[in-house]
């Protein structure tokens, strides 16, 4: 299957208008939010999301060097690190004073040494992924519970994490010392103490979350928990199956991150200008002929993985929005979702074009439908104004 060039031209044309329409149209209400009082956390933790991901893939790209562990550290990793959120964000809900973040960069600290002075990587790896954990669970409560109600903090918290997936890969090819990581991981410190100030005033607060009001409240609600599950399993196997031929270097790759990270912060930022429907439906029904049309054509592809990535602060809204009581355990309930979906590419690869096609176009539609009966259109009356 070949898309010739008049197919990708018009595709670029689309994409450039709705980016004159949406980004450039709207550029003093971005700039608005973007300096609104309390998205100041989101900020403090994409730094800190930035470090903690280039530690953990500095560190597991050394240790793949240990041939041994090629195939099951990957998925030792996601499983460590992604599942455990649900539970710990369950106690940082109910123990709301512990400050997790700070217990996280110890243990993402010591792993290092660890591995490169104690020579045991598999313990390495479980102090490792506890760090993680510990991290974006206290990242989360802290963003989720000082945003009222919006989402651009959150979602810029978890955008910072492409950026040092990335950065860690490009660390661990060089012969940078260990030491070195230890330092930028104790630069965290600072910004997990300043950031608790934002989380401060909801502290004794039994609702935190109150003012996330984005789900279908007609709807059953374990059923509507399950459905917003299902969109993250869906869209992380989505991921993998994502054409990218194109990308052949280091500045490909960097790009494919880049774009991935501003999907994900820009996801959050035009639910709170436009409304959470209008966003979910633009990214949804917008990425797929971008990442359809996009195998070898890298700005094309490109567009489409940063519409794509737009979806993620959609269902963490949904699921705090479900949870207001417990934003931590809704936040983990995402990153089971990840686990869920990610798992399987372990065990099973799409192989040709084709199937890549038509896996994520079904797909597409799955989750285009659930989205529309989970999100109200009501949801766009809700919809702060800037």
């Amino acid at each position: 299957m070949k898309i010739d060039f008049t197919t990708c031209f018009t595709l670029l044309i689309v994409y450039i208008k709705w980016y004159n329409q949406f980004i450039i149209g709207d550029n003093m209400k971005i700039k608005s939010v973007l300096k609104e009082k309390n998205i100041q956390s989101g900020y403090l933790y994409f730094y800190i999301h930035f470090i903690t991901e280039l530690v953990c893939f500095y560190l597991l790209h050394k240790i793949h060097g240990d041939s041994y562990l090629l195939w099951i550290l990957p998925l030792l990793y996601d499983m460590l690190a992604f599942v455990p959120q649900s539970i710990i964000g369950y106690y940082s809900d109910k123990h709301p004073n512990v400050n997790l973040g700070l217990i996280g960069i110890i243990a993402l600290t010591i792993s290092l040494p660890i591995y490169f002075i104690l020579k045991l990587p598999y313990l390495a790896i479980i102090v490792l992924c506890l760090g993680n954990a510990l991290i974006h669970v206290n990242g989360a409560e802290v963003t989720l519970r000082s945003s009222n109600g919006k989402l651009a903090s959150p979602a810029i918290f978890v955008g910072g994490g492409s950026f040092g997936v990335v950065t860690g890969k490009l660390l661990a090819s060089t012969h940078v010392s260990y030491l070195l990581i230890i330092l930028f991981s104790l630069t965290m410190i600072p910004f997990v103490l300043l950031a608790e100030y934002y989380k401060k005033d909801t502290l004794k607060d039994k609702n935190p979350c109150k003012n996330f009001n984005y789900h279908n409240k007609k709807m059953n609600i374990k059923l509507l928990i399950f459905l917003a599950v299902f969109i993250v399993i869906v869209r992380a196997y989505m991921g993998y199956g994502i054409p990218t031929s194109w990308n052949k270097t280091t500045l490909e790759t960097i790009l494919l991150f880049s774009f991935m990270g501003v999907g994900k912060c820009l996801g959050g930022i035009m639910c709170d200008l436009i409304g959470m429907r209008k966003t979910a439906i633009i990214s949804i029904v917008c990425s797929l002929p971008f990442l359809l049309c996009g195998d070898n054509i890298m700005i094309v592809s490109l567009f489409g993985i940063m519409l794509f990535s737009m979806t993620m602060a959609i269902t963490l809204g949904i699921l705090v929005s479900a949870l207001k009581k417990t934003p931590g355990l809704a936040f983990g309930l995402t990153t089971i979702g990840l686990f869920l979906g990610t798992a399987p590419i372990f065990f099973v690869k799409l192989h040709s074009f084709e199937s890549s096609c038509l896996l994520i176009t079904s797909l597409t539609i799955v989750c285009l439908l659930i989205v529309l009966r989970i999100i109200p259109k009501e949801a766009e009356n809700v919809r702060f104004k800037i």
